[in-house]
């Protein structure tokens, strides 16, 4: 649709769409004539397919005398004196068509209160609409293909079951055998208050129906009110237009009183929505079909507003669905196959008008009536503005189809389940400009919606004209006359009876005569038929000989036959036993087969678990062995190193005793070799042993030896809270120095408890030096919370505590010798040093090298 006064948007195509396969929404307008001929009209037909809005005087008025025309353009206009079959013809009947055919189809009316919705749909008096006209469509195209009743039994979940004749027939006794059977039997009159609806006296019939199918037919009603799914159709003692009342003026308690209960949407497998628990009735004729829906109609809620007096409180749904299954090959049976079954549905909505509440005037119930059915139809009104950006601009926003009973039931059409048409009915007065003039906007959104064109059914493969191929084909039963027609002509026509003139004495006569001419001839007609009925039982007599003679020759027949079959019977009684001991054979042989399927089942489970085990020993036997293979490793090179350690310890004392010894013979070398002098002053021998004693006093590492109070480092940061980090391979040094931090919480393994009570981090690694010692570092570090609640070190600083073992003393060259603690002086010399001072390391000891100074005492020269 685009309106006159702009230039229309050019249509963005998607990309790699096909827009061969959619069609657009088929929207139609009809103008109902005005109920009054002095009234303001406000929309004008321009032709078949424009109208035209204007804007009426009091709008004038009140807009500053502004003067608005906007043109509508549809599919097809209806005017006022556009009859229901012309509308027919052009709507309904091509989705009629579609529906024989195995094709769904939607078509719901749409339009303000008082516009003629219902009327257009349901019809009047004289004049059925387009439900009656659709039904008898139906059943005009499939009238003498229908399937027995009950053949078709529908389920709760959307879709039919296959009966055969036997089981059909059963069910048919059992629901004429029920007191008050809810399906409508074709038996009984019509009811007169809707006899007038249904005399479509145009015959309509569907082209190309497929002779070698039956056909079921499956009508449902329900309604949608205030977002709620309520059955029409469903039996209750409940009457919710007309509740009673007692006398004062409040709503009586009735054990009868049962409220309605609302439906629920839901999925079938091909994903249709449907509404669970729907009541289904299969009706045979036009005539039943409207009797249902004129049943549910009665429970329909409808109300007295200010706009309309019998205004539609809800959308009304009437589903007519259509069931065909091809017969088998032989033509004369339904295929008992499921898939072969084909359901097409045709949905009839009659949507409620869209109204303002100030002008319905509507207070309470009905103002919140007003107020979900404006939502409702606002929820369409969104959807088809998502479809139709979706479609113009390639975007693919989601349609809120949920948001909706009525669009949720209806979101399998618009997704390319079948054809979508829309007839917009609307009233030309002039009051409802504002409301006239949505509808059209909206009408205008809709046209422009792309449905995805249903696909054909598929063919069940079987040979076509099986219906008539075994039948016998006699001449036409309608070209031959009846015998009363034939009678009645023989007759001499009666002359005319009409006395024109009271002195007439023509017509009496001539009557007379002709009365007693067809007695005569009544007379010898009756006598031809007395010879004749003589004749015939004459016959009637000799054929009843015959038969007679026949049923003797038949009951020989008969007789041998049932000695033939009573000799059947004992052998079908003897395969039959038979049968059941093979039955019973394989029975048994199935249940070993069980047992045996259970044992291997279960053998195969334990190898598995077994299987399992050996995987998981082997895995620890492998990481058992990295592991030995580890602390093999870690063994081998500590006692490697130890070894290491030990012979250099041992080879340096060695060369400490060497070094003595050879000062020791220098030093005797010296003094042999020195000139003879005077004697000096031999010093006492105890205070050479005073001297020694005291030079003994040196540090020594005997195990004996008293334990030295450890000095402890202070840390930098000792005002922070730490974490004390030593891991558990950690050694055990016992050097002077030892790292100590107050407040520390010491820990074996980081943990984020102990991270975050703390603002500092402490890591104490151990290593070896390239000298064989354990060299000790401090890494550490300040603690930050992370963005995620949890905590990161930042390392800042490393401490390295490193323990050293001398391998040689270096010589050392004074001119000023040290005073004496006896008070003699003496000068330091290399050969003195070398001589009175020898260092001695003992090996082996867990402390390090340990130091012990030997030193003999000085020789005055004389």
């Amino acid at each position: 649709m685009t309106r006159r006064t702009k230039t229309p948007r050019k249509l963005l195509v998607k990309k790699g769409s096909q827009t061969s396969l959619k069609d657009p929404v088929g929207v139609y307008c009809r103008v109902r004539p005005l109920s009054l001929p002095d009234q303001e009209c406000c929309i004008e037909v321009i032709n078949n397919t424009t109208v035209q809005l204007h804007t009426p005087e009091g709008y004038r008025l009140n807009r500053n005398g502004d003067y608005k025309e906007t043109q509508y353009s549809f599919k097809q206009v209806f005017g006022t004196h556009t009859t229901q079959k012309e509308l027919f013809d052009v709507v309904a009947n091509p989705l009629v068509d579609d529906l024989i055919h195995g094709k769904n189809g939607l078509l719901f009316t749409y339009g303000v209160t008082g516009s003629g919705k219902t009327h257009t749909m349901t019809g009047s008096p004289g004049e059925g609409g387009l439900l009656p006209r659709c039904l008898d469509m139906i059943f005009n195209s499939i009238g003498t293909f229908q399937a027995k009743r009950y053949v078709f039994k529908s389920n709760d979940r959307n879709s039919m079951d296959i009966q055969c004749e036997v089981d059909a027939l059963l069910e048919r006794q059992k629901r004429e055998a029920m007191p008050n059977p809810k399906t409508p039997s074709g038996k009984r009159q019509v009811d007169p208050e809707f006899a007038d609806m249904i005399n479509v006296q145009e015959f309509c019939k569907a082209e190309e129906v497929d002779e070698d199918s039956v056909y079921g037919v499956f009508v449902s009603y329900i309604e949608i009110y205030n977002n709620y799914i309520y059955d029409l159709l469903e039996e209750v003692p409940f009457d919710p237009i007309k509740p009673k009342w007692n006398s004062c003026s409040t709503p009586m308690r009735s054990t009868e009183f049962v409220p309605p209960q609302s439906k629920l949407l839901r999925e079938d497998k091909n994903h249709n929505m449907y509404v669970a628990g729907c009541t289904e009735v299969e009706v045979k004729s036009t005539e039943e079909a409207f009797e249902v829906f004129w049943r549910g109609q009665k429970k329909r809620r409808i109300a007295n507003t200010h706009l309309n007096r019998e205004s539609s409180r809800s959308h009304s749904v009437f589903n007519i669905k259509l069931v065909q299954a091809p017969l088998d090959a032989d033509g004369d049976n339904v295929l008992q196959e499921k898939e072969q079954i084909t359901i097409s549905q045709l949905s009839l909505v009659d949507l409620a008008g869209s109204e303002r509440t100030n002008r319905t005037k509507a207070e309470g119930n009905r103002l919140r009536e007003a107020g979900n059915i404006n939502q409702s139809l606002m929820t369409l009104r969104t959807c088809m503005e998502v479809l139709r950006e979706n479609q113009m601009y390639g975007t693919n926003k989601m349609v809120p189809y949920r948001d909706s009973k009525l669009t949720h039931l209806f979101k399998n059409y618009f997704d390319g389940e079948g054809k979508v048409r829309m007839i917009v009915c609307v009233n030309p007065k002039a009051e409802d400009y504002e409301e006239s003039l949505q509808v059209m906007r909206f009408a205008e959104v809709t046209q422009e919606v792309e449905v995805a064109r249903p696909v054909d059914r598929a063919i069940c493969g079987l040979t076509p004209g099986r219906r008539y191929r075994n039948q016998a084909r006699g001449g036409p039963v309608g070209d031959e006359p009846l015998v009363t027609e034939v009678v009645l002509q023989s007759f001499p026509p009666l002359p005319s009876c009409e006395l024109l003139d009271i002195n007439d004495e023509q017509t009496l006569p001539r009557l007379i005569e002709a009365l007693e001419k067809r007695h005569h001839l009544r007379q010898m007609m009756i006598e031809e038929f007395h010879k004749q009925s003589i004749t015939f039982k004459a016959l009637l007599q000799e054929f009843d000989n015959a038969v007679l003679n026949k049923e003797n020759y038949i009951q020989g027949k008969l007789n041998e036959k049932e000695k033939v079959i009573s000799g059947q019977k004992l052998e079908i009684e003897r395969l039959e036993k038979k049968n059941k001991t093979l039955e019973y054979k394989i029975e048994i042989l199935e249940k070993t087969t069980t047992i045996y399927e259970e044992d291997k089942r279960t053998l195969q489970q334990e190898l598995e678990a077994q299987n399992q085990k050996l995987q998981r020993q082997f895995s620890d036997k492998r990481r058992l062995e990295a592991r030995l293979q580890g602390m093999v490793t870690e063994t081998t090179m500590k006692w490697e190193k130890e070894c290491e350690r030990r012979v250099a310890a041992k080879q340096l004392e060695m060369q400490n005793k060497l070094w003595v010894k050879d000062e020791k013979l220098k030093q005797l070398k010296a003094i042999v070799t020195e000139p003879k002098a005077e004697k000096p002053e031999r010093p006492s021998r105890e205070r050479d042993r005073e001297k020694v004693t005291q030079r003994a006093v040196s540090p020594s590492p005997v195990p004996n030896a008293p334990p030295i109070r450890l000095r402890h480092r202070r840390s930098r940061s000792a005002g922070d809270r730490w974490v004390d980090h030593k891991p558990a391979s950690n050694v055990q040094t016992e050097t002077v120095m030892q790292p100590h931090v107050p407040h520390a919480i010491t820990v074996s393994v980081a943990n984020e408890k102990a991270l975050a009570k703390c603002e500092k981090y402490m890591l104490t690694h151990q290593e070896l030096a390239s000298d064989g010692e354990i060299e000790t570092k401090l890494i550490k570090g300040d603690v930050y919370k992370t963005r995620g609640g949890g905590q990161s070190v930042q390392f800042t600083d490393i401490e390295t505590l490193k323990q050293e073992s001398p391998t040689g003393r270096k010589r050392r060259s004074s001119s000023a010798a040290p005073a004496q603690p006896d008070g003699t002086e003496s000068e330091w010399t290399d050969v003195e040093t070398r001589c009175s001072v020898a260092v001695e390391m003992r090996a082996g000891s867990q402390l390090g090298p340990g130091y012990q100074h030997h030193a003999q005492p000085k020789r005055k020269k004389p």
